[in-house]
């Protein structure tokens, strides 16, 4: 009773972009009903993409789904071909993993001519042909606005996961996990996520403007003594983070760590956060990202004080709802 009660999983023929391709197989790893299937990703001479689907004739009834890094314009065309064929190919359902929304950010118009990519991304992905199962499933991580979830149409199922349940996971190893505090480095970053962070003490910082420049003040909570970690959706240059660690450590936080969901890091950014080998002190005990931006995640291998925490169990899950 209690197995026929359990739901069926489904297989799930998993494609995969080039970059993504270790995530996919970390994914495939995680789950014996997920097989992988290849793309040929290859260019004509003047540079446009021939590409060509594997077992294309195979996939026919059969559940599908594709893993998208949308890293750089470049690479946009090349998927988005990839992505509106498979729907077509008679297959039972059609899913789009993009775990980075890389538009994100550019979701509003502050005066006229501002042009919000965010909603033209979203028109792009909403016009993904219908599968013979219906709309497509669109799985993004921790999305910058959660008003972006309207910007999709009704041709797209939007499934907006989070990879916070992996910090929380990973501050519960932590020898001093009794002494977690969770900083936010603006109001927007508590709006998108203090209501999963409930169970630990909060410091919100703010910022104001002072002359000509933005100064990163305390705003409300206590730091002292405590290990404080700052927890946003992403990071670009990182000043902000760093502006953070400052504040936090002269109100007398003993460890100062970070967690974004996307670690984007443009120019080698990353490189402000790397721990000297000079035995000077070090600002983050920890930085923590996920493996949605994967050229990220093979820049900083094995450099404190960063470490990648896969998104692949997880994506694993979200393929069979």
């Amino acid at each position: 009773m209690e197995n026929s009660a359990m739901k069926k999983k489904k297989q799930v023929l998993l494609y995969y972009c080039v970059e993504m391709e270790d995530v996919a197989r970390k994914i495939a790893s995680e789950s014996d009903y997920i097989i992988l299937h290849s793309i040929n990703w290859r260019s004509f001479a003047d540079g446009f993409p021939n590409l060509f689907i594997n077992n294309a004739h195979d996939i026919r009834g059969q559940h599908v789904a594709f893993l998208a890094s949308f890293s750089s314009p470049a690479v946009i065309f090349e998927q988005l071909s990839v992505i509106f064929a498979l729907p077509r190919l008679f297959v039972a359902s059609f899913t789009l993993v993009l775990p980075f929304f890389p538009t994100g950010t550019f979701e509003r118009m502050e005066e006229e001519g501002d042009v919000a990519t965010a909603f033209t991304m979203a028109r792009i992905i909403s016009n993904i042909p219908i599968s013979r199962g219906g709309p497509t499933s669109l799985v993004i991580y921790d999305i910058h606005a959660l008003q972006e979830r309207f910007y999709f149409g009704d041709h797209v199922l939007p499934l907006f996961e989070t990879g916070i349940p992996l910090l929380k996971q990973r501050l519960q190893q932590l020898p001093d996990s009794e002494k977690i505090v969770i900083a936010f480095p603006d109001d927007g970053a508590w709006k998108r996520f203090h209501k999963q962070l409930v169970h630990y003490p909060t410091v919100i910082c703010t910022k104001v403007r002072e002359g000509d420049k933005r100064i990163v003040r305390l705003k409300e909570g206590n730091p002292a003594g405590c290990h404080v970690v700052i927890v946003d959706d992403l990071v670009q240059s990182g000043g902000t983070l760093i502006e953070c660690q400052k504040v936090l450590a002269a109100h007398g936080a003993s460890k100062v760590s970070a967690y974004v969901t996307h670690g984007i890091f443009p120019n080698r950014s990353w490189e402000r956060f790397l721990h000297k080998t000079d035995g000077s002190e070090k600002a983050f005990t920890y930085f923590w990202t996920t493996d949605s931006c994967p050229h990220t995640v093979k820049a900083v291998a094995n450099n404190a004080p960063f470490e990648v925490i896969s998104l692949a169990g997880s994506i694993a899950d979200a393929l069979q709802i």
